[in-house]
């Protein structure tokens, strides 16, 4: 059973499951600077959604240079049911200031979403896989991130933490239990 909770007009839900299936508006790539999809949750995202999400990715990059870290691009999503995929660039455990660009990124990803006036989005837990952060500190930085971006107005009505294995979900239960700003509930 999710969990979810409420942080003033957003809600939040943690799951365990497979992000290329989610119908969220739009799913977050845990991306490199590159967009180069080619393993991992970018991997899983590219053939599923088919040819263009690279394509779209690789103008990206030829027009705009490469994806900073903490920042966040966008593409259409192919074959995906969801409409857009945000990807979002989080940090190489080492590289120095990790939990800064890791929270940059979320909030470059959120930001994007309402720019692009999308109501609902799907994040991995960033940076977890071969960039080697810790899942705790994702957990935290990330939802920390998002109760930031609660407290602004706009189109987003719900986050959805879409975590691959038991691990990730019991760090982001554990600090989504944690979090008690105004007008959050927990269920």
């Amino acid at each position: 059973m999710p969990m979810r909770a409420r942080i003033r007009a957003l809600e939040i839900e943690l799951i365990k499951g497979d992000i290329t299936e989610m119908t969220t508006d739009a799913i977050v790539n845990a991306a490199n600077e590159r967009l180069a999809h080619g393993g991992g949750v970018a991997g899983a995202i590219s053939r599923k959604g088919g040819p263009i999400i690279q394509q779209e990715s690789d103008e990206w990059v030829k027009t705009h240079g490469p994806v900073r870290t903490g920042t966040a691009a966008i593409t259409n999503a192919g074959k995906l049911k969801t409409k857009k995929v945000i990807h979002a660039v989080g940090p190489i455990m080492g590289s120095g200031d990790e939990d800064h660009k890791l929270k940059n990124a979320t909030t470059s990803a959120l930001e994007l979403a309402a720019k692009h006036s999308l109501t609902s989005i799907a994040f991995p837990a960033i940076s977890t896989g071969i960039f080697g952060y810790p899942v705790d500190r994702c957990s935290k930085n990330m939802l920390e991130a998002v109760q930031a971006f609660a407290a602004k107005p706009g189109s987003l009505s719900k986050v959805v933490f879409c975590l691959w294995d038991d691990v990730a979900l019991a760090a982001f239960t554990k600090e989504l239990s944690l979090i008690e700003p105004f007008g959050s509930t927990l269920n």
